[in-house]
């Protein structure tokens, strides 16, 4: 990255894909009736939308370089904290679905972790441990909700 900047246009940009998709998932899910998964993906866009807010409150007052899909750069063909497309099987257990929520969220982990591990810009370490330390407890959350799933708990989005 070179300046935070295109580090905060980068993380807004994520944030947006991650909600996007999985609202696309939460509408496939709920239109083939699969409403336990349903909640779940919607819940989770729900918290990608929190998490954009917070990112474009970080670049508040900030002028943000225009980009273009070819002008970011990720670590594979999507953005990192784009569920799997394949989640819309409209067959999708909860387990399999907290799996890709579950990977979504280390990918978008690996991507900050990277950055910190790559930048010298002190202003983009600050900014890259915080999210790094945000990803890690999302990692976390995840992984007690399939604990709970697998213990027979009702997970949150079931309340």
């Amino acid at each position: 990255m070179k300046n935070v900047e295109e580090f905060l246009a980068h993380t807004i940009q994520l944030e947006s894909e991650a909600a996007l998709r999985f609202g696309q998932l939460a509408d496939a899910m709920t239109t083939v009736g699969n409403k336990q998964v349903g909640k779940l993906f919607r819940r989770l866009a729900d918290y990608s939308l929190l998490h954009l807010g917070d990112a474009k409150a970080r670049a508040g007052f900030r002028t943000l370089p225009k980009m273009t899909e070819g002008d970011y750069r990720w670590p594979d063909i999507e953005s990192p904290e784009a569920a799997a497309i394949w989640a819309a099987d409209p067959f999708i257990g909860i387990e399999q679905a907290l799996q890709v929520a579950l990977d979504a969220e280390t990918a978008g982990l690996g991507f900050y972790a990277d950055v910190l591990a790559h930048t010298e810009d002190p202003e983009i370490q600050v900014l890259a441990k915080e999210f790094v330390e945000e990803e890690s407890q999302h990692v976390a959350e995840l992984k007690r909700w399939m604990e709970m799933h697998k213990s027979g708990q009702p997970l949150p989005t079931e309340a």
